[in-house]
């Protein structure tokens, strides 16, 4: 237990430094310059860089699902609430992201990338689906909206959030275009006791949504 404690904190600074400088411009000495550790404590846990950069994603990314799960917990939530709760998390992650860092991942990690595609493609899509599903009980959101189309469209939008030639990075930010996605998409599929709903949620916090 306690290697795999050591592992982790190890993995989530390396994480840090990542979000920091982007990943493919430090290599495994600036690393361990920067935790002041040596290189052999390093590789004690990985194997090399990519087996580092793998196993970094991968710890991210099942924090993250943890984190989501467990705002989907709350029982004393609607559906929009929890939405927002979702979104609000997603959007302070999003803003420590340096855009290097998802440029690399995808043009020289491929197998990370591939672990973040598929976080989006399963459990992404399900939380959606799911949210949608309860607002539509609540009544929040319209009863003709079809919880699995709207799902996978939401990742694709996502997606797209991180394309550089849509959403060049000298005149985007991904907090920002969260921030525009989110609203498409509760707007988008909101009856009017949802549009109502929000309305009064965010004027409690002087948000325009």
């Amino acid at each position: 237990m306690e290697l795999l404690e050591k592992e982790n904190e190890l993995l989530m600074a390396c994480t840090a430094l990542f979000m920091k400088y982007g990943v493919k411009s430090l290599t495994m000495d600036d690393i361990a310059s920067h935790l002041g550790i040596s290189k052999k404590t390093i590789y004690l846990y990985v194997s090399d860089k990519k087996d580092l950069v793998n196993k970094a994603v991968s710890l991210h990314i099942k924090n993250e699902e943890c984190l989501i799960t467990s705002l989907c917990c709350v029982d004393k939530e609607n559906a929009i609430d929890e939405l927002l709760d979702i979104n609000q998390k997603m959007s302070e992650k999003l803003q420590s992201i340096q855009p290097a860092v998802m440029y690399d991942l995808q043009k020289f990690y491929p197998e990370a990338w591939k672990i973040i595609e598929d976080h989006k493609t399963c459990f992404v899509s399900t939380i959606v689906k799911e949210n949608i599903e309860k607002g539509i009980k609540e009544g929040l959101y319209r009863e003709n909206v079809n919880p699995v189309i709207i799902a996978n469209l939401y990742v694709v939008i996502v997606n797209k959030i991180f394309d550089t030639d849509l959403f060049p990075h000298m005149d985007f930010d991904y907090r920002t275009l969260h921030l525009e996605m989110a609203r498409y998409h509760i707007r988008g599929i909101a009856s009017k006791k949802g549009i109502e709903y929000l309305k009064e949620k965010l004027a409690q916090t002087n948000q325009k949504f």
